[in-house]
């Protein structure tokens, strides 16, 4: 009898190994139903609304422009302490893709953009947007686009955010870091509690075709 009962828990092993693909340790598949995202994956093919606000520096800036790149886009006040938080993580995650070894014959990683937009233009001055990028070390490595509300509410209205005039709990709480992929559409979100830089660095490489 025990034979038996031996012979079939082994059958049913090697079932469980086959059906599982024989890796063991990958059964655990996070990104099953996402293309392999960490965040959470949008619907194929939709596309992100397109814009033009001015950088920082004062220069225009197009989203349909950086066709081609992986565009990290984050709506953000100088005035909101998540904001600071998801800034902070949007570094952490260039750091780690800067820390990658370059693939192909000497070609570097695709550059990725980092679009930061306001929704707080009266608080967002020019020496707050600075500091701020000094504080999370991206003085160099994003954009940081404003406008008057007639530039920004259509832009905030297009992306479902809530400005900081609605209520700073509400805007705080509906943070969220978008990844764009090359074509224009938009890919993934991330919600606060989802974002690592290692996450975000996992998704970025994914669109980027490393």
């Amino acid at each position: 009898m025990l034979p038996a009962v031996s012979a079939a828990l082994a059958i049913l092993l090697a079932l469980v190994i086959i059906l599982g693909g024989g890796d063991g340790g990958s059964s655990n598949r996070p990104h099953a139903q996402t293309g392999g995202f960490d965040g959470a994956a949008f619907p194929l093919g939709v596309r992100a609304p397109d814009f033009t606000l001015e950088s920082q520096l004062g220069r225009r800036v197009s989203l349909s422009a950086l066709r081609g790149r992986v565009v990290v886009l984050v709506f953000v006040s100088t005035n909101c302490r998540a904001c600071v938080l998801a800034a902070q993580q949007v570094r952490g995650a260039l750091d780690e893709l800067a820390q990658a070894p370059t693939y192909g014959k000497g070609t570097a990683m695709p550059v990725t953009q980092v679009l930061l937009v306001s929704t707080d233009p009266s608080a967002d001055t020019r020496a707050h947007v600075e500091r701020l990028l000094a504080t999370t070390s991206l003085s160099t490595r994003a954009q940081y686009l404003t406008g008057t509300l007639a530039q920004l509410r259509p832009v905030w209205r297009a992306y479902r955010v809530p400005p900081m005039s609605a209520g700073r709990t509400a805007s705080e709480a509906a943070t969220t870091v978008l990844l764009i992929g090359p074509n224009g559409a938009k890919r993934v979100g991330f919600g606060l509690e989802q974002l690592t830089p290692e996450t975000l660095a996992h998704d970025i490489r994914i669109l980027q075709g490393a």
